[in-house]
C-alpha cells in the first residue's frame, strides 16, 4: 500500500461513534448547512418504508439533524412509493424528473436527477434494500461533512455478512472493484467498501460530476472525485454491519461488467468493441446463452443542465 494511503487509513478513517449526534447538530447551526437523504428505490416496499421510519424517527423528530427524506421511485411495481410516503418521505418518479431527457433505466440515473428534487447542501445516498437498518449509517457519513469543511465524499464502511458467514459480502468488489482500484487507482485503495450504496458528498461536488447510469456510479463517482477534489477530501466511516438483500451470481456479472465498462472509459475514454455481456442458464436443452447489454450511458454534470442552473438562479 502507498504511504499516502497509509497516512489517509489514519487521518481520514473514522468510526459513528467518533461524532456524537449532538456534536453534529452543534456543527450543522453553527454553519447553516442543509441535509437531503435520497432513497433510490425499485421494489422495496419491503424495507423502504423502515429505513424512512428510523431516519425520520432518529434524525428529524428527535434532533434536527436532517432536513429531508427523498424517495427516488424508478419504477416499482410493488407499493413502494405508497409505503414510503406513510412512512414520511417525499416520493418522486424518476420518470417525471427533468421530463425533456427520457429516463434510462439504472440506479445512476436516479441519483442523478436526484440532485433536481432535492436542496441540501449536504446529500447523502442510502438503498432501500437495508435490513436492521440504524440511523448511524446517515448520521455517520454526513458526521464529517458539517465538522470539516475540507472533506467532500464520505464513504461508510461495514461488515456485509453473506447468510451467516460473515465478511463474505461483496462479492464485486472484491474480485472486480478492488482489483482495478489497487491497479489503476492505487490511492483509492484504503476504501473498505468502494462499492457501497452509503455515502454522503457536498452537492457542490455532487454537481460537477458525471454520472453512470448503471451500477458503475460508485466506482465512476470515487475515480472523479478523487481526480477532482483530491485523497485528502475524501473519508470513509464505520457504521457496523450492513445487512440487504444479495443478488445472484448471474446479477453479479451484469454489476461486474458495468462496473469494468466504467473503469474502462475512465483509463482511456477508449472505445469498447462490443459493449454486451452473455451468461449461460440450464434450460430444457442444456444451456442456454442470455446476452445482456452492459450500461454504456453516462449522464454530464448537473452544472450543464439548464434546468439545473435556472434552479439555483430562482
Amino acid at each position: 500500500m502507498l504511504e499516502e494511503v497509509e497516512r489517509w487509513l489514519n487521518t481520514r478513517s473514522w468510526s459513528a461513534g467518533d461524532r456524537p449526534v449532538q456534536h453534529l447538530l452543534s456543527a450543522k447551526r453553527a454553519t447553516g448547512q442543509s441535509v437531503s437523504v435520497v432513497l433510490p428505490a425499485l421494489d422495496e416496499e419491503a424495507t423502504v418504508g423502515d429505513i424512512v421510519t428510523v431516519i425520520r424517527r432518529e434524525l428529524m423528530l428527535r434532533v434536527p439533524l436532517v432536513d429531508e427524506i427523498v424517495v427516488v421511485d424508478s419504477g416499482s411495481g410493488d407499493r413502494t412509493a405508497e409505503v414510503a410516503a406513510a412512512a414520511g418521505a417525499r416520493v418522486e418518479h424518476r420518470d417525471a424528473i427533468l421530463q425533456r431527457i427520457p429516463a434510462l433505466p439504472g440506479k445512476g440515473e436516479v441519483l442523478w436527477r436526484s440532485l433536481l428534487v432535492t436542496g441540501g447542501d449536504i446529500v447523502c445516498f442510502v438503498d432501500a434494500d437495508l435490513r436492521e437498518f440504524s440511523a448511524d449509517f446517515v448520521s455517520g457519513i454526513v458526521g464529517p461533512l458539517l465538522t470539516d469543511p475540507d472533506v467532500h465524499l464520505v464513504k461508510a464502511m461495514y461488515d456485509r455478512p453473506l447468510g451467516t458467514a460473515p465478511g463474505q459480502g461483496g462479492r464485486v468488489t472484491e474480485l472486480m472493484a478492488r482489483p482495478l482500484l489497487n491497479m489503476h487507482w492505487p490511492r483509492l485503495a484504503g476504501f473498505v467498501q468502494p462499492l457501497g450504496g452509503e455515502y454522503a458528498a457536498r452537492r457542490s461536488l455532487l454537481e460537477r460530476l458525471p454520472f453512470p447510469v448503471g451500477y458503475g456510479v460508485e466506482l465512476g463517482m470515487l475515480v472523479d472525485a478523487l481526480h477532482l477534489v483530491g485523497l485528502d477530501a475524501l473519508a470513509q466511516v464505520d457504521v457496523g454491519v450492513r445487512v440487504h438483500r444479495h443478488q445472484d451470481g448471474r446479477a453479479l456479472g451484469r454489476m461486474a461488467a458495468a462496473i469494468y465498462r466504467t473503469a474502462q472509459l475512465r483509463l482511456a475514454r477508449g472505445h469498447l468493441v462490443r459493449p454486451t455481456l452473455t451468461q449461460f442458464e440450464r434450460g430444457v436443452d442444456g444451456f442456454e446463452p442470455r446476452t445482456y447489454t452492459v450500461d454504456t450511458e453516462e449522464r454530464p454534470p448537473m452544472t450543464e443542465i439548464a434546468e439545473y442552473a435556472a434552479r439555483r438562479v430562482a
